[in-house]
């Protein structure tokens, strides 16, 4: 246990907090959220922050979905100071290493007579369980096992009875202040003697999330509202243990639109990747997930993490639900694309791009980014942008009806297409000018607007949506897009 023995007295007084996710899935939402809130926390008060693997769920640990995890906190910009990455004088860090500790901890609480083997087989309490649900009352483990002797134990043990570990729970009401949640009580009573451990090397989460938080000096847990449950079980272990527990803060719960817990039924997909894949910048999901749950002193929604740092508390984090809004998110995820120069945004959105079979490394740069700033003009979000720029990068294919402006004929649209290519003749590359042109269209179509634009539109794009028809010639050039008219005429006569 030498190895472990670091500062059993407690605390040292230093602000120390932990993530410590399960690899059992990829990086999600709620994960992200909860290590972001502990890095401010951390960052904020010149603290340390640590990352940890519970890894003890043998069957669905991966270490491909650690390896997911740690990349995608690393993309968000969330990094820490000790981890299984990096080592640090607690370590190690993950908890299928530290088996041998969590053992003589068991081992310590069985030698005290603070916890027991328990041999009920499963099935036993599983129709005692039953007979108390069919009475409507909720069940708890009678303590069948607690006083058995040490003749009793070695019996069962000689025997091969399955068992598992249960710590003694007090008859007592216990009181604890949560950061968040403010004064909560829970009466101990109720809970029954709970399983700690399936064997001595085996612990469960609720025994090895406190020997490793008191080993590691944890000083504050920032944890999601499903833990407050938990609370109580382990705040009993701590104290069983003869253990200072830590301060507890326990954030509110991520809902969907209709105010439930957000789950998959509400089609939102809750995976960092997929937001990554999608689009999404990782300092606009930075912004939003701390406004699920936390708000600054004013009005002001836009932060970026060096700001979040000298803004952040504890103390600003609501008690009550985080509606999840994906408009927000789109908001957000425009605002910060748009603040950046031109040629990061290209370099962001080169992998889209090719994704849909653009290759902007066949045109001049300056058309690239041109092309790029007028599509952003009316998009939210990165498919948007990439949809309404594939004018300027491949050919489109549209029917002659799509050139009509509602009640006009193809005869009077031809004939305004013909006028407005002939006003854009006047110009060439150099001399072309958005205002002197629109004065010139204005000539022609008089008080009915769309019957000139809305042809020119879609002679120059093929689409119904689409940048300004004067914005498309800016970008294309007058030839370019002399010859686009010229199409849509010949497809008129036809």
């Amino acid at each position: 246990m030498a190895a472990y023995q670091k500062k059993l007295e407690g605390f040292s007084g230093n602000i120390r907090v932990r993530m410590a996710p399960s690899p059992t899935g990829a990086l999600h939402i709620g994960t992200a959220r909860t290590t972001l809130f502990n890095w401010l926390f951390a960052r904020s008060k010149g603290g340390t922050f640590i990352l940890r693997i519970e890894d003890t769920d043998k069957e669905r640990s991966r270490p491909e979905y650690e390896k997911n995890i740690l990349d995608g906190l690393h993309w968000l910009g969330l990094d820490w100071d000790e981890g299984p990455d990096i080592g640090g004088e607690y370590g190690p860090y993950r908890q299928s290493e530290r088996t041998q500790l969590y053992k003589e901890h068991i081992e310590k609480l069985l030698q005290d007579k603070k916890a027991y083997f328990c041999f009920c087989p499963k099935e036993t309490l599983e129709a005692q369980k039953q007979d108390a649900e069919s009475r409507g009352e909720v069940w708890r483990y009678p303590g069948t096992c607690r006083d058995l002797s040490e003749s009793e134990i070695k019996q069962n043990q000689k025997d091969k009875k399955h068992s598992v570990i249960r710590i003694k729970m007090p008859n007592k009401k216990l009181s604890f202040k949560d950061i968040i949640k403010g004064e909560s009580s829970f009466d101990l009573s109720l809970f029954g003697d709970i399983v700690i451990a399936k064997s001595t090397e085996e612990p469960l989460y609720n025994f090895a999330v406190v020997v490793d938080d008191h080993e590691m000096q944890i000083s504050h847990i920032i944890r999601g509202e499903d833990h407050y449950s938990n609370t109580p079980k382990q705040m009993v272990i701590y104290e069983a243990l003869g253990w200072q527990p830590p301060e507890f803060a326990h954030l509110p719960l991520i809902l969907g639109q209709d105010k439930s817990k957000l789950s998959k039924r509400h089609g939102t997909t809750t995976s960092i990747d997929d937001y990554k894949n999608q689009g999404y910048l990782p300092e606009a999901l930075i912004n939003f997930i701390v406004l699920l749950g936390w708000h600054a002193s004013g009005d002001r929604e836009i932060f970026t993490i060096n700001d979040l740092q000298q803004e952040f508390s504890l103390e600003r984090v609501q008690k009550t639900g985080a509606v999840f809004n994906a408009e927000k998110l789109d908001w957000l995820n425009n605002n910060f694309l748009k603040q950046k120069p031109i040629q990061e945004i290209v370099e962001f959105l080169l992998p889209f791009f090719m994704r849909e079979g653009i290759n902007l490394g066949k045109f001049e740069s300056t058309y690239v980014q041109k092309a790029i700033l007028a599509s952003m003009e009316k998009t939210k979000g990165v498919n948007e942008i990439i949809k309404m720029s594939e004018i300027f990068f491949r050919e489109t294919e549209y029917e002659k009806e799509l050139l009509i402006w509602k009640e006009s004929t193809e005869e009077i649209t031809k004939d305004k297409l013909e006028k407005s290519l002939d006003a854009l003749r006047l110009f060439d590359e150099i001399t072309f000018n958005k205002e002197s042109y629109e004065q010139k269209l204005k000539e022609i179509y008089g008080e009915d607007k769309g019957s000139v634009l809305w042809p020119l539109r879609v002679a120059l794009s093929g689409r119904k949506v689409s940048p300004g028809p004067l914005e498309i010639i800016e970008v294309k050039g007058v030839n370019s897009s002399t010859m686009c008219i010229e199409k849509a005429i010949a497809k008129l006569e036809k």
